[in-house]
């Protein structure tokens, strides 16, 4: 994953996945919830800001294309990031401080073709 260069074919997407617990179980304000999906987008842009990809990416600036999925919860997030880690696929997750809760993860941009196996499991954030 991380040899994906900007010579990959394909339509660049930058993946956020967030936890749907924080909403429908734990009652945190939706603008909260969003807020954290933007810190995380934020912060695997800039941590990857030198990539190929991430650079074509910023670009492309009005057709950028982000997909928000959802994790049930907590242990479903870590264990996507565990298994993202494994597989080389560079990525933020954020974890809200000082509480030291993790709510998301956003990938850097890649190629769609190059990580959605890695995210099929996932459904849309509602």
């Amino acid at each position: 994953m991380a040899a994906a260069g900007a010579a990959s074919p394909g339509r660049l997407v930058q993946y956020v996945v967030v936890r749907s617990d924080l909403v429908h179980q734990l009652s945190w304000p939706l603008g909260a919830v969003i807020t954290q999906a933007c810190h995380a987008a934020t912060a695997a842009v800039h941590l990857h800001y030198g990539d190929a990809d991430t650079q074509r990416y910023l670009e492309e600036l009005d057709s950028m294309h982000k997909v928000v999925l959802a994790a049930p919860d907590e242990a479903a997030l870590s264990g996507l990031s565990a298994s993202l880690t494994a597989a080389g696929v560079s990525h933020k997750l954020w974890v809200e401080q000082p509480e030291n809760i993790p709510t998301c993860l956003a990938l850097k941009p890649y190629p769609k073709e190059a990580v959605q196996p890695l995210m099929h499991k996932f459904k849309l954030f509602k």
